[in-house]
């Protein structure tokens, strides 16, 4: 796993294998009651694409943001979009295929809508794609044996993949393993060709899977919802 510990790392990393992981980027006070409050909210489901809306969600948006624009990671005009939970446990124990994210919740005239928990999502052109960051945030230590995240370095820079294409270059370029510990943000480009198996221990692997863009989309998308924020006085705020 490729280490970006501070912001010029971690852009030059993205850049070029389309993945950086931030270590330690929040600390317990802040990870402890989200985890409380997605608990509360989702109980026993395997997770949720429209957790913006949940309060504690939208401020950990905002306070990732802050983070990220002071190391030069995000714009500062750049909007939360979307907040997903990926919550793995030992009985709910998927594997993903390799794929690339190529859907967004937004909607745009004579663009194919997919309607994803009462929502719209479009597979916009390649060039919104591009402009977009993945922020997934660990709610758990994630190591080899926990089903994690495995990428095809540099794959993000060449384009929209069908089957036949990602395979190839995965057998092309090999696999890079996201482990995480607890409280580390891995940074990666949607385009960028992910899998993950099961998890080979019974251990929780939790992860908040965040997507920052521009405010405002061209071809005539609109985003589902935004979250812009402002800078957080105090991490106490999140915990309102």
């Amino acid at each position: 796993m490729t280490t970006g510990g501070n912001g010029p790392a971690a852009r030059m990393l993205l850049d070029e294998v389309g993945h950086a992981l931030l270590p330690a980027l929040l600390p317990t006070e802040l990870l402890d009651p989200l985890a409380q409050s997605l608990e509360s909210a989702l109980g026993t489901s395997a997770g949720s694409r429209n957790l913006l809306a949940q309060p504690l969600c939208h401020g950990m948006a905002v306070h990732l943001k802050t983070q990220l624009n002071s190391m030069g990671l995000l714009d500062a005009s750049s909007v939360a979009v979307q907040c997903t939970l990926f919550d793995k446990t030992a009985d709910r124990n998927w594997l993903v295929a390799l794929h690339q994210d190529t859907s967004i919740p937004a909607s745009g005239p004579q663009m194919p809508v997919v309607m994803k928990e009462g929502e719209p999502y479009v597979q916009p052109p390649i060039d919104v794609l591009q402009m977009l960051l993945a922020v997934r945030l660990h709610l758990d230590d994630c190591g080899a044996d926990a089903g994690p995240l495995r990428v095809v370095p540099g794959s993000h820079r060449a384009g929209r993949l069908d089957d036949a294409q990602a395979q190839a270059m995965r057998a092309d370029r090999g696999e890079a393993t996201c482990i995480a510990a607890r409280g580390d943000a891995l940074l990666m480009r949607p385009l960028l060709l992910h899998a993950s198996s099961r998890a080979r221990s019974p251990v929780r692997r939790r992860v908040l899977h965040f997507l920052f863009g521009p405010e405002s989309l061209p071809h005539g998308l609109v985003w589902n919802r935004t979250v812009a924020g402002v800078r957080l006085a105090s991490p106490v705020l999140l915990e309102n």
